[in-house]
């Protein structure tokens, strides 16, 4: 178990599991629940950090610990990272896995743990990118890493300062080099068509309610990559809403404690409630 996620479950005496998808390292999920928890709300982190191996899943055991505090069953899954055996398309893969096998895993640990109808896929920076692609699943080609051939089974996807639009983030720089490093390609140079199944503002419409919250003084991953997504998503008839915190920056909205966590915990409910 990441020695992150045992302290922070310890610290606020939350239930602490881990689970596994697949026989890599990185094929772990934290899972962290209130002692008393059966039929809850599942809200699924997918962590940031540029796609990078050096960054993962322990810098989210916070923010994993103050949801499972706010009755939510929550699941950080782990992934191969850039540097580490990722990239194009292990990334993907990996994500894609996770989320496919989830459901059972949980189910093994506790029947009834989760309320399978209440689902929430939350992710953060590069996270936010992979849960907006987890999303579209349904919309790529069935040749593509990490195809599905039905929408997922989620209420809706919580994009924290997120990498939205892959070719929007080439142009401005984002994390020198951070996507053209994750897809192995820069977009005039891509004969694979890389950027087409993996950058999510060409796979709309998805079908799935998606709200982004960004952080106004965002230098990391400035706002208009969210919202140049946003609208995407909405002229192609989605329901996709993008609140914009004006004082907050790349990383309070993953802070808990911090002005922006309110927003993040009143986005998640209202996404949980979405279709009741």
């Amino acid at each position: 178990m990441h020695p992150e996620f045992r302290s922070a479950a310890a610290a606020e005496g939350l239930r602490h599991e881990q689970v596994r998808y697949g026989r890599h390292r990185d094929h772990v999920v934290e899972v962290l629940a209130p002692p008393d928890a059966g039929g809850r709300p599942l809200v699924v982190v997918i962590h940031g950090g540029f796609w990078r191996e050096q960054y993962d899943r322990g810098h989210t055991a916070p923010q994993c610990a103050a949801l499972a505090g706010h009755g939510y069953v929550v699941a950080a899954i782990e992934y191969r990272r850039v540097g580490g055996g990722g990239g194009y398309p292990e990334t993907l893969l990996d994500v894609a896995a996770a989320l496919d096998v989830l459901p059972e895993l949980l189910t093994e640990l506790e029947p009834g743990l989760v309320d399978a109808e209440r689902v929430v896929l939350m992710g953060h920076s590069a996270g936010g990118h992979l849960a907006l692609w987890a999303a579209s699943r349904h919309r790529l080609p069935a040749e593509a890493p990490g195809h599905r051939a039905t929408p997922p089974p989620i209420r809706g996807v919580l994009c924290l300062a997120g990498v939205a639009h892959l070719e929007w983030a080439v142009a401005a720089g984002l994390g020198d080099g951070a996507v053209e490093a994750f897809l192995g390609a820069a977009p005039e140079d891509d004969p694979d068509g890389r950027y087409a199944v993996a950058d999510p503002a060409r796979l709309v419409p998805t079908g799935v309610p998606t709200i982004c919250l960004h952080g106004g003084l965002d230098e990391h991953v400035p706002v208009d990559c969210g919202a140049v997504y946003a609208a995407a998503a909405r002229e192609a008839g989605d329901a996709t809403e993008l609140r914009v915190l004006e004082w907050e920056d790349h990383f309070t909205l993953v802070t808990p404690g911090s002005s922006a966590w309110p927003h993040v915990l009143q986005a998640t409910s209202d996404l949980v409630g979405a279709g009741t």
